[in-house]
C-alpha cells in the first residue's frame, strides 16, 4: 500500500506545481495589461522571413543572410562530430552494442534500408548521400531551437535561423540532390540515364520549395502566436518546439525518400541490360 501512495503523491505535487505556474502566468497577463512595443512589426518580420531584405550580417567585408552563418555552423559541427565519432567511438564498438552504438546503427540501418528498397541496383553511394542529407536537414532544423544570437549590420541582435529557412539554402539542397541524380544516371547508364533523370526537371524546384515552405510556415506560425499578446506567454515556445521537431523529422524523411526513389530510376538498368543478365 505504501508503494502505491508514492506515485499518487508525486502526481499531486506535479499538478500543484503546474497549477501554480498557470496561476502566475494568468496573473502576469492581468498585471501587465498592455502589449509590449516590438522593435519590428509583425509585417516586417514576416516579410524579412521571405525576402531577407534586412537583418544582414557582415562576413568577410560583405553582407550575408543569417541563414548562411547557420549553414557554416551546422556544417562545421557535423564534420567535427563525424570525425570524433570515427576516431573515438567507432574503434570501441562491441559485438553487444551500447546505447550510443545502437542508436547510430539504427540510423545507418534506416537509410541503408531506404536505399535498398528504392534503389536496389546501386545502393552504396545513395545510402551515404541520403544519410548525410537527412542528418544535415534534421540537425539544421533543430539548430534554430538553440537561439544563438548574432549582431546585424544595423546593430540589432537576431537569433540565427535554420539554414534551410533561407530560400538560398533550400535551393542549394534541391539542386545539389538533382545534380547528384543526373550525375549518377550519366555514369551508370550513359546519356540515356542522364536524359531519363532530366525529364524530372521540376524536381529541384519542388524539393527546394517544399523544404523552404515547411520551415517558413513554422516560423510564421510561431511569430503570429508570439505577436498575439494573449498568447505570447509560454505558448510560442511550445508551438516553436513542436513545429521544429515535426519539420526536422518529416522534411528529412521526405527529401531522402524522394532522392533515393529518383536515384533508383536514374540508375535502373535498361531493358537490353536486363535481358543480357539472364542465363
Amino acid at each position: 500500500m505504501k508503494e502505491r501512495k508514492k506515485p499518487d503523491k508525486a502526481r499531486r505535487i506535479f499538478l500543484i506545481v503546474w497549477l501554480a505556474v498557470i496561476a502566475v502566468l494568468i496573473a502576469a497577463i492581468l498585471i501587465i495589461g498592455l502589449p509590449r512595443k516590438n522593435d519590428e512589426s509583425l509585417r516586417e518580420v514576416m516579410r524579412d522571413g521571405v525576402l531577407h531584405e534586412s537583418n544582414k550580417i557582415a562576413l568577410f567585408g560583405s553582407t550575408v543572410n543569417p541563414g548562411l552563418i547557420s549553414a557554416f555552423v551546422v556544417t562545421g559541427v557535423l564534420l567535427v562530430a563525424a570525425l570524433l565519432i570515427r576516431l573515438i567511438a567507432v574503434p570501441r564498438f562491441k559485438t553487444v552494442p551500447g546505447k550510443f552504438q545502437a542508436l547510430l546503427e539504427k540510423g545507418v540501418d534506416l537509410f541503408s534500408g531506404m536505399a535498398r528498397n528504392n534503389s536496389p541496383h546501386k545502393t552504396g553511394f545513395i545510402a551515404a548521400y541520403i544519410f548525410s542529407a537527412g542528418t544535415y536537414i534534421f540537425f539544421g532544423t533543430l539548430f534554430e531551437m538553440f537561439g544563438i544570437q548574432a549582431v546585424t549590420t544595423e546593430g540589432r541582435s537576431v537569433a540565427l535561423p535554420a539554414p534551410l529557412a533561407d530560400i538560398n539554402g533550400a535551393l542549394a539542397m534541391g539542386f545539389l540532390t538533382f545534380a547528384m541524380i543526373l550525375g549518377a544516371g550519366l555514369i551508370v547508364n550513359g546519356p540515356k540515364g542522364f536524359f531519363r533523370a532530366l525529364k524530372d526537371f521540376s524536381l529541384p524546384i519542388s524539393m527546394s520549395f517544399r523544404l523552404f515552405g515547411a520551415l517558413l510556415s513554422g516560423l510564421l506560425v510561431t511569430e503570429l502566436v508570439y505577436y498575439s499578446f494573449a498568447l505570447s506567454f509560454v505558448l510560442p515556445a511550445l508551438v516553436g518546439v513542436v513545429f521544429t521537431l515535426l519539420h526536422a523529422v518529416i522534411q528529412a524523411y521526405v527529401l531522402t525518400t524522394l532522392a533515393s526513389i529518383f536515384y533508383g530510376e536514374a540508375v535502373e538498368p535498361t531493358t537490353k541490360e536486363r535481358r543480357g543478365t539472364k542465363p
